[in-house]
């Protein structure tokens, strides 16, 4: 998805297509029908591709966009779950949630809108752009009127999803986001092995801070810590050497295939390419909105009903939040510099990576962290060796790829971070 920018004006090329409510009384209507069914679970992967298209809409970082998924996916799941008696709480398990709410006794409660609203009471609070989410909220009320059911019903299942969505966004409120955005700017200091801004747009650190924030599941930041990165060093015969060369080398040689992995995988929510004195920026999901997309195919292709498709949503959407903290936090402790900017000084003033380079330090990949922390997450949920198609890029321009488990996913996702020449 693309706009171009001319100075100050904005010529957008591509439109969302749930921000168009006027003349889809059809579609609305077939929605309507599902929302109004106790079953059908398509409701909740509907509910999901709204968040992630207004992610990709407002232009959010990875780190941002995993607290919107976990939040809004949590409130989803917490008022979906009393659809089947006896499903238990995830949020009260986790860090920071005091007890959730409880639907109102001798009262008659459709649960999918009591999700819908609960997602939607987050996301209100957590993005900018939600005009166009919220007048379809609305049309499908009408059309849920029109089906037969009852104003006391909606309201009803409308007020106790509002309390779900509060109580999440109490514990949001605790969880040193806002603290986060007054904190200082990442200083860049000149240095051999530092991080510094990269090419093209030189754009300053993105969020170096997160490490502060406080996990849903781990008990700190620093749970997960990785061993230390390798010495950069100029030595030749040193491992660090050694890896720059074939970082620099495979940009020569990479296949046809490599390059494929490579650009399926890129999951920039903003690729900027200069033309002139214009720039045309193309707007895809993060990481973390093709994690979501695939959690959900693979609900999708399980058979799973709408408690256990929100089920699978949170559990993923947890795993993204608390894997960013975990990266960034050795993320801003190493401050390790990107393969381009020692490439740049070292071998070669002119090499450019095959993707852009994102803004922030090297070391350790996001992509490779949050990948295998969903995989592992979905195996746990879904299964060992479940091959899946994933579909989810083909809007965004990608093809089809086939996997044959979510550890696989992974480990490619984590390989074409090399294959992009922006990770050793």
């Amino acid at each position: 998805m693309k706009h171009f920018l001319f100075g100050n004006l904005v010529l957008w090329t591509i439109v969302f297509g749930f921000a168009r409510c006027d003349g889809q009384a059809g579609e609305l209507r077939k929605v309507a029908k599902v929302y109004a069914s106790p079953e059908d679970p398509s409701v909740v992967h509907h509910m999901v591709k709204q968040v992630t298209e207004v992610i990709v809409y407002d232009i959010f970082s990875p780190p941002v966009a995993s607290r919107i998924y976990a939040y809004s996916s949590l409130a989803m799941y917490e008022a979906l779950r009393f659809q089947r008696a006896g499903t238990p709480s995830i949020a009260e398990k986790l860090n920071g949630f005091g007890p959730m709410p409880t639907p109102p006794t001798g009262h008659t409660l459709n649960f999918a809108v009591a999700g819908l609203k609960a997602a939607l009471t987050v996301v209100d609070k957590v993005t900018f752009t939600k005009d166009s989410i919220f007048a379809f909220e609305k049309a499908v009320y009408q059309e849920m009127q029109a089906l037969g059911v009852s104003d006391s019903v909606l309201a009803q299942s409308q007020a106790f999803g509002q309390a779900v969505g509060e109580a999440v966004l109490a514990r949001a409120a605790k969880d040193k986001y806002k603290e986060t955005r007054g904190m200082p700017r990442y200083t860049v200091v000149k240095s051999p092995d530092r991080w510094e801004p990269t090419s093209p747009d030189y754009l300053d650190a993105i969020e170096p801070h997160w490490a502060k924030m406080l996990p849903l599941a781990l008990d700190s930041a620093g749970q997960c810590r990785p061993p230390r990165h390798l010495p950069v060093s100029q030595n030749k015969n040193s491992e660090f050497y050694q890896q720059v060369e074939e970082v620099f080398a495979l940009r020569k040689t990479l296949t046809k295939e490599q390059e494929a992995i490579a650009y399926f995988w890129d999951d920039n929510p903003a690729v900027s390419e200069h033309k002139g004195h214009s720039m045309v920026l193309s707007k895809k999901m993060t990481p973390a909105g093709h994690w979501m997309a695939i959690g959900g195919l693979a609900a999708q292709q399980s058979g799973a009903d709408q408690v256990i498709a929100a089920q699978v949503y949170a559990m993923t959407a947890i795993a993204l939040h608390d894997g960013f903290i975990a990266c960034w936090d050795e993320k801003y402790r190493s401050q390790l510099i990107r393969p381009i900017t020692v490439i740049n000084d070292w071998l070669d003033p002119k090499w450019e990576p095959f993707l852009q380079t994102p803004p922030f330090p090297e070391y350790t990949s996001g992509h490779g962290v949050i990948s295998a922390s969903v995989a592992t997450v979905l195996t746990a949920v879904i299964g060992d060796n479940v091959a899946f198609r994933d579909t989810t890029e083909v809007e965004y321009g990608r093809p089809i790829r086939q996997f044959s488990s979510f550890h696989q996913a992974a480990e490619e996702a984590s390989i074409s971070r090399l294959y992009g020449g922006i990770h050793y």
